[in-house]
């Protein structure tokens, strides 16, 4: 059985991490509670950076609380594309409790993957009419 961990390798640690990102935003998946930024990575495997500010989450706690729940859907998908993915948190959050929470990211993680789908396929159909 393969052991569940959430490694460095798969988290997003320096600024430039970000800022790439947020330099190329190819994937937006907004929802009521959280925004979803992602950009395509080299590395065969998803990254994944936290930010929730004290504007939408006012106690340490409610973050800490948010960035588990996040850090353990992500965990569990295995089959996410090579993004870097920025989560974002808004305003709303702390009145979620943890099955809605968890309940919302699932849902987001599957958006993640239809959005990606959908955009990998477009510039080949581009390529493909241009061609003919």
């Amino acid at each position: 059985m393969k052991a569940l961990t959430f490694p460095k390798s798969v988290r997003l640690l320096k600024p430039a991490d970000y800022g790439k990102v947020f330099d190329d935003v190819q994937l937006k998946v907004p929802h009521r509670n959280f925004l979803i930024l992602a950009a395509p990575n080299n590395l065969g495997h998803a990254r994944v950076g936290l930010i929730f500010s004290k504007k939408n989450l006012r106690h340490a706690v409610q973050r800490n609380r948010i960035k588990r729940q996040v850090r353990e859907t992500f965990r569990l998908q295995q089959d996410l594309p090579s993004l870097d993915i920025i989560v974002l948190g808004r305003q709303g959050l702390n009145t979620l409790e943890n099955p809605d929470v968890r309940s919302s990211l699932n849902d987001i993680w599957r958006r993640v993957k239809k959005k990606y789908r959908q955009l990998a396929k477009t510039p080949s159909d581009a390529n493909a009419q241009g061609n003919e």
